[in-house]
């Protein structure tokens, strides 16, 4: 970003964090895509609450993000197995945040596996969950009895923008990865295997492209929407699979099971709308499978009489590319913000909660004050 973007930016967070200011700043402990323009979401954050950690994504980060962030705040190691188990959760929260109250600012559920356990045995106070993604969302209303208030911002009409631009650079880093080494789409009937706002953003992309796209998803609501809007729906995913080349995964849960991928047809290309251990069962895959580098960010999978590829490793295709979606990703950020303000003031039940409509309002006049230009 250039640096009058950059100031622009600052400031827009500056209004956005005068907004919700809280008397007291609770302790944070922020999980986040640590792409180019996140240092000043993080600051942002920061002058929301005492900010005691940064988990990056580990495979969603700039290096020169990362570095700027280390400067100001400790940016600690994440993965799935840190909070699955519940010692190593509570562990860890001790030592960034012993006897404070604690906000978690989630993307994608990592803290749920652990969430009671934290809440039960953890020195301080937790006093909720912000979440971002839809899949996340779901591993929280997945918890019998939530512990503490989740605030989700996954399915607020200000992450519209946001999901739809994503399925649009989903469609192009595909694109792109598959021209780097000589084929292009055209000619390869795609497959989307989940219909929410993702798979539908990226099954519109691929039609207005002149790509034949078949829709399958697990609830039939979804599957009769595809169907109103024009895209052939799959009555059999199994046998859509067999005749798919180019299968996108986009259900935000387990897309692809090890059984699945031998029956792929030859030659295909599959690429995910988030990470790998989200929507594709690798380990399940015969061992008979090896792997040998096909390209920039192209995987071929080979056993004897079959072949397919995967693109960026099974995660998120759009972030070989930077995953931009330009300024609309602020309004979700100032979302997240808003919700960190809900659960500070510590007067929500345990439940899953929406920002309310006026600051949704708010934060919408504020961004247009500062993008529509």
């Amino acid at each position: 970003m250039e640096t009058t973007d950059l100031a622009r930016l600052d400031t827009y967070f500056g209004r956005i964090v005068q907004r919700f200011q809280l008397p007291d700043r609770p302790a944070s402990l922020l999980v986040t895509h640590l792409l180019p323009e996140r240092p000043a979401f993080v600051r942002a954050v920061a002058g929301l609450s005492d900010l005691r950690a940064v988990l990056p994504k580990p495979k969603s980060i700039s290096t020169t993000a990362r570095r700027e962030v280390e400067r100001s705040f400790p940016c600690d190691a994440l993965s799935r197995d840190l909070f699955a188990d519940p010692n190593s959760a509570v562990t860890y929260l001790e030592t960034r945040a012993a006897g404070d109250d604690v906000l978690l600012l989630d993307v994608g559920g990592y803290f749920a596996p652990a969430l009671e356990a934290l809440y039960d045995q953890f020195s301080g106070r937790i006093l909720g969950v912000v979440e971002d993604t839809e899949n996340g969302h779901r591993r929280y209303a997945e918890i019998d009895k939530l512990p503490c208030p989740v605030v989700s911002v996954a399915r607020s009409p200000l992450k519209n923008p946001e999901d739809f631009l994503v399925g649009q650079s989903i469609v192009f880093s595909t694109e792109a990865l598959l021209r780097g080494r000589g084929d292009i789409l055209h000619g390869r009937p795609a497959l989307v295997l989940g219909f929410g706002k993702l798979g539908s953003s990226i099954a519109r992309l691929l039609h207005a492209k002149g790509i034949h796209v078949t829709v399958y998803d697990v609830s039939p609501i979804r599957r009769a929407q595809a169907l109103s809007q024009g895209f052939g729906v799959a009555r059999d995913r199994d046998h859509a699979l067999t005749q798919a080349g180019l299968v996108l995964c986009a259900t935000g849960s387990l897309s692809l099971r090890g059984e699945d991928f031998p029956q792929l047809r030859n030659g295909v290309y599959v690429a995910t709308v988030t990470s790998s251990e989200d929507e594709l069962e690798l380990d399940g895959l015969p061992a008979s499978y090896t792997r040998s580098a096909a390209g920039e960010g192209i995987t071929r999978y080979l056993a004897t009489g079959h072949y397919f590829y995967l693109l960026n490793n099974g995660n998120a295709v759009n972030f070989l590319h930077g995953a931009s979606v330009g300024p609309f990703i602020f309004l979700v950020q100032a979302e997240i913000l808003a919700a960190l303000r809900m659960l500070a003031r510590g007067d929500l039940a345990p439940g899953i909660y929406e920002v309310p409509s006026e600051d949704r309002a708010a934060i919408a006049a504020t961004w247009l004050n500062y993008y529509n230009r």
